[in-house]
């Protein structure tokens, strides 16, 4: 068994098994007490997907060959946002994998996206909104970090704004198998990390500035919130309590998901890799400082699967048995489980059987902005409804 499995599995290929419907407005949704889904758009290639502040109706996808599309009501504008194709390597885990909007990007314009530079390398790049509001500047492009990578997997790939205000960004241990460098016990690397860092100031001679309470300012990479991961290709944050939610992609044997309270000071050890899951990794190393680490909430066996993509707290009101849970899938197997949010999350149920779509390649969950629940599996863009 190959131990560089993917988030997303040379997603060119496995993502056209939806890629080639045509893109309209969503079915009509049925009205009931469970769970189901509606096919919203084909995305291709779509990685990510997400809403931006102050826009009703519109929805970004970010797609692993370097374009952001927009869908506005469901259907797919003509022309990208952003195309970026030619600055990215694309295929296997590499390509445009992550996109975030400024909190006040009604008001200044600014996103952001993560992506693996043409040298394989991870950048962190700032752009800005043109006058068009259906059109990105790409001339605007601001790198804020660059870390080279001496493998093609295990990127991360996910940025989100915490309720905090700052930029949070997912990097994976670097790849190989069992973490060769030992990057995830390691507190002065910035990868097998989420970085935290402010992208409103600037300060120690960088394009940003490190926030005050960040646990290792004194080290060689001061930007570490917290460590112990392996690729942590999606994560989230409760939109009501701030909790954080991450889905850490496993070696050869457990998927997990990790958690964080909201309010919880940064510092957390998730484990990898002196532990998978719950258990010892064989060949380990030791837990960085001698400490406790945070064992997963929630983790599977490769039985059930083989590359889990985290998700998000379900907070809107279109399927109320979701409410209040969070939810999440298997990349490759396309099962779906939800667990009870809150500072003690309860047991997970599976809610695979209970869609009507069986999925497959599921790539990423993105949230609307007004708590609808998506995901992009099957090479489309599928809304979670009452059914």
């Amino acid at each position: 068994m190959s131990y560089l499995r993917p988030p997303a599995l040379a997603l060119c290929g496995l993502l056209a098994l939806g890629a080639g419907a045509a893109a309209g407005a969503p079915k009509a949704e049925q009205q009931g007490s469970g769970i189901g889904l509606a096919r919203i758009a084909a995305v291709g290639d779509g990685l990510d997907v997400t809403s931006a502040p102050g826009e009703r109706n519109r929805l970004y996808v970010a797609q692993q060959s370097g374009r952001i599309i927009v869908l506005e009501r469901g259907r797919r504008l003509a022309r990208p946002f952003l195309n970026v194709a030619a600055r990215v390597s694309s295929g296997g885990e590499q390509g445009l994998l992550g996109l975030a909007f400024h909190p006040d990007y009604a008001r200044n314009g600014r996103f952001y996206v993560n992506l693996t530079d043409r040298a394989g390398a991870t950048r962190v790049v700032e752009y800005r909104r043109s006058g068009n509001p259906n059109r990105a500047n790409p001339g605007s492009a601001r790198q804020l970090l660059r870390i080279p990578q001496f493998a093609a997997n295990h990127n991360g790939g996910a940025l989100k704004f915490g309720p905090d205000g700052f930029l949070y960004i997912a990097t994976g241990d670097g790849g190989g198998g069992g973490d060769t460098e030992g990057n995830g016990q390691n507190r002065g690397s910035l990868l097998g990390a989420i970085l935290r860092i402010d992208v409103d100031r600037r300060a120690g001679g960088r394009r940003y500035a490190v926030p005050a309470s960040n646990p290792f300012r004194g080290s060689r990479a001061p930007e570490v919130h917290h460590y112990g991961l392996r690729n942590p290709w999606r994560f989230s944050f409760d939109r009501t309590r701030g909790d954080i939610w991450i889905g850490d992609v496993g070696q050869g044997a457990v998927e997990e998901i990790d958690f964080r309270r909201a309010g919880a000071p940064g510092g957390a050890n998730f484990g990898w890799n002196a532990f998978e899951g719950r258990a010892r990794f064989p060949g380990g190393g030791p837990i960085a400082g001698g400490r406790a680490h945070v064992p997963p909430v929630a983790q599977y066996g490769h039985a059930k699967g083989c590359s889990v993509t985290g998700g998000y707290v379900y907070r809107g009101t279109r399927v109320p048995a979701l409410r209040g849970k969070y939810v999440y899938s298997d990349f490759c197997t396309g099962r779906t489980w939800a667990m009870r949010a809150g500072p003690n999350p309860g047991a997970v149920r599976e809610i695979t059987g209970r869609l009507n779509v069986r999925l497959g390649n599921v790539t990423s969950f993105g949230e609307g902005g007004n708590g609808d629940l998506y995901v992009i599996a099957n090479g489309a863009l599928f809304r979670f409804v009452r059914r």
